[in-house]
């Protein structure tokens, strides 16, 4: 979807001092967004989108969050079933020929915990922007261990989402796939250097 750091986790605090913001880019090798949907009431159905990217800025000493924006390639999404596949990338779905890319927006957010809040911003799929809350998990904050040895932000990320609100109705009313989606991201956000 979502970017999605630490950074979504929390709001603007009140801070005398001023704040550094540094910036946060998705590691396209260590960023999964997938999805689940009912088909037919009998099981859900496995997506994931391979095409990911997304940036941030956060100040870790002052939680403060700006200018996340994360851009999903619709065209990238496999469903491990290549009929299955043509039909989500056509019309009833995400008519990828037409709305390539899914984004999400987002500037505050609002902590629950010192390692977990939401954010709410603005999904846009099928050309049609809905506002959507994402759960978000810190996981670890650290220096990565090795290869570039950035600072790294490790993110558990869901939400779930009406696919009807978003133009995207085609199953919904005779029950062949579900209305609700429901979201997942995990990703390690490193910071730009």
């Amino acid at each position: 979807m979502r970017h999605l750091a630490l950074s979504f986790l929390i709001a603007t605090t009140p801070v005398a001092a001023v704040a550094e913001m540094a910036r946060y880019e998705l590691d396209p090798d260590h960023t999964t967004v997938y999805f689940t949907v009912e088909h037919i009431g009998f099981a859900k159905t496995l997506g994931i989108f391979g095409e990911v990217r997304g940036s941030f800025d956060y100040d870790t000493d002052t939680q403060e969050l700006a200018n996340v924006q994360v851009v999903i390639a619709s065209d990238s999404v496999n469903t491990f079933h290549d009929a299955r596949d043509g039909h989500v990338k056509a019309k009833d779905f995400l008519h990828v020929s037409e709305f390539p890319e899914i984004t999400f927006t987002a500037m505050a957010g609002q902590p629950a915990s010192a390692d977990a809040g939401t954010v709410t911003g603005d999904l846009t799929i099928l050309g049609i922007t809905q506002p959507v809350t994402l759960n978000v998990k810190l996981n670890k904050a650290d220096t990565y261990p090795f290869g570039h040895k950035r600072m790294v932000l490790g993110l558990s990320i869901d939400t779930s989402v009406q696919r009807s609100e978003f133009g995207m109705a085609y199953g919904v009313g005779n029950g062949l796939v579900g209305d609700q989606v429901d979201i997942n991201i995990e990703t390690e956000a490193m910071r730009v250097e």
